[in-house]
Formats: C-alpha cells, sequence, structure tokens
C-alpha cells in the first residue's frame, strides 16, 4: 500500500532520518520498535505529512505522487492535545469537519466512532473529566474520522496504567479489520500480541523487519535453564567442556546454557547431575523472547540473559 524509498530527514548536521526503505502492506499490523532518539517520532511526522522529507519518497498505492496523501493518513500522536471544555462528541465533530467532512457526516461519523470506542455513554462529558485511557481512545476515534487507509499511532499505550492499556490493545485488535496500523511501542509484549509484522529502527537506521514469527525463526536460540540447590561454579567449567554447548550464563543459582543440539546437552546434564550427587531444582528449555531479539538487533550486551517469559510461535 505504502513504498518509502530512501526516506531522510536532517536538522541542520544531525540526521534523524537516514535513507530507510520500508514497504507497509494493505491489512497489516506494523509495530515500530527502537530506542529513544532511534528516528521513529521523526518518521511518524514525515509519514503524517506534518514535516518534509529532507530526502526520499512515500509513494502511496493508486494515488498520484503530486497529490495531498495525508487525506489518506490518520495520526495520533505521543501527547495528544484535547480542548478539555469540549466534549468529546463536539469535538469529534470539530475534526470530523476540519478533514473535509460535511456537518452530516462528521456527526454520523462521530456517532459511529464513540460507539466503537466505549465512549457513547461519555459522548456529552467534557474532555476534561476524560480517564488518560478514555482520551487515547477518543485520540484514536478522532484519527479514524475521514476513514484513513494508514492509521498511525506513536506510543499509543506508554502513559495509561493497565487498564487503560488493555482497553486500547482490545480496540486496534477491533480496528485491525478496518485499516492498516502502524505503531511504536517500548513494551514489546504488546508488539508481540497485535502486530503481524516487526521494523526495528536504531540511530535513524531501519536494522531489522520482517514477520513476527520469521525473526522468531532467524533469532531463536536453544537455551536450558538449570537452577540448582547449590552453588555451581565448581562444575561450570565441566559444562563449558560439553558439547555442543556455545555459552553459560549465570544468574544467582540459575544456569542458562545456550546449546546447538538440546537432546544431547540435556541428557549430557543430567548424567553429570547424577554424577556429582547435585540437586536440581528446576530443568527447562527456554524459548528466546523479543525482548532477547530486540536487545540484539540493535547490538545491546546484556549481563544476564532475559529469559523471563516463555513464548510460543505457532509453527506454519
Amino acid at each position: 500500500m505504502i513504498n518509502i524509498q530512501s526516506l531522510e530527514k536532517k536538522f541542520q548536521e544531525t540526521i534523524a532520518v537516514s535513507k530507510i526503505d520500508l514497504q507497509l502492506e494493505e491489512g497489516q499490523t506494523i509495530a515500530l520498535l527502537g530506542p529513544n532518539g532511534a528516528g521513529k517520532t521523526t518518521t511518524f511526522r514525515m509519514l503524517a505529512g506534518l514535516i518534509k522529507p529532507t530526502s526520499g519518497s512515500i509513494i502511496f498505492d493508486q494515488v498520484d505522487e503530486s497529490m495531498d496523501h495525508r487525506h489518506y493518513i490518520g495520526y495520533l500522536p505521543q501527547y495528544p492535545q484535547f480542548h478539555g471544555w469540549m466534549t468529546g462528541y463536539e469535538f469529534l465533530i470539530l475534526i470530523g469537519e476540519l478533514s473535509g467532512l460535511t456537518k452530516k457526516e462528521s456527526r454520523e461519523r462521530a456517532s459511529v466512532l464513540l460507539k466503537r470506542t466505549g465512549l457513547e455513554n461519555a459522548k456529552n462529558k467534557r474532555i476534561s473529566g476524560y480517564s488518560g485511557g478514555m482520551k487515547q481512545r477518543l485520540g484514536i476515534a478522532q484519527a479514524m474520522i475521514h476513514k484513513p487507509k494508514l492509521l498511525i499511532l506513536d506510543e499509543p499505550v506508554s502513559s495509561l496504567d493497565p487498564v487503560g492499556r488493555r482497553d486500547v490493545l482490545d480496540l486496534l485488535k477491533a480496528l485491525q479489520e478496518e485499516t492498516t496500523i502502524l505503531f511504536s511501542t517500548h513494551i514489546l509484549s504488546d508488539a508481540e500480541e497485535i502486530s503481524d509484522y516487526l521494523v526495528v529502527m536504531n540511530e535513524g537506521h531501519v536494522v531489522e523487519q520482517g514477520k513476527v514469527q520469521d525473526l522468531a525463526i532467524k533469532y531463536q536460540k536453544q537455551v536450558i535453564k538449570l537452577s540448582l540447590s547449590e552453588a555451581p561454579e565448581d562444575w561450570i567449567e565441566t559444562l563449558h567442556n560439553l558439547p555442543y554447548v556455545k555459552s553459560i550464563k549465570q544468574q544467582s543459582l540459575n544456569l542458562y546454557l545456550e546449546t546447538t543440539n538440546i537432546a544431547a546437552t540435556r541428557e549430557a546434564i543430567l548424567a553429570l547431575i547424577i554424577e556429582n550427587d547435585l540437586t536440581l531444582t528446576h530443568f527447562s528449555i527456554e524459548k528466546t523472547t523479543l525482548e532477547e531479539m530486540f536487545l540484539e538487533v540493535i547490538g545491546f550486551e546484556a549481563t544476564l540473559p532475559l529469559i523471563k517469559k516463555r513464548i510460543t510461535y505457532a509453527s506454519t
């Protein structure tokens, strides 16, 4: 649907975004990941038409390049601003008219979206009385008022409590059937939950991109976690010398062994435990998490393994 070619943005001598290439397919939900300062917001602002690229192009399928493409985009910034004295219904009507809808069309769309976002009962309440989650849902409604082809959301859940975050994530899941969604987040579990394509940026560059399952396969590591009742220092060297063991990381009484052959390593470890009369309190085979993949892609060396959650990817 959108072809981004060699997109770059400079602020004086600083390159915020450097020659990125992306292709966004219709119907996708794309998560843009990256540390602070990676260039995510600048990329969003260029896509939304709020700032002009220094070079490169943003081409919408079946849209003349000379035309203003902002009509096809709905945008929610990270810190949206609202007129607190207005009601949610009044605000959406105003945004609808600013987007080129007639007053009648704006009222109809406002009613539909207030119901869709769960704000129908608060339509006549002043926005100043809305909770954080309600304001974010209202922000998504205003971005959807003109039926955009692409919905861009910059950190839509970063400032919300768990209840508000869940409300917004459920709303995004429901909207996936209606439009293409491009959003950024620092909460990697959210990216895993609702997106089917990941783009990772670092220092202005796209350093990795692909379907979630494809990246899971690409970065998957086979790790065995052991927990012992006593300090394992005495036999870590023995484990290092086992065939197939690539690396070992220690966290208190826990050991994380990366191996190229799970079955053979498991048998060898259990034999060593019996031979040394050690008490094994935990044994599990762990999956690489999205967080580990992210840290590896951006070149961050963690001092301890971040295998805290087991993720199972469906096989195809």
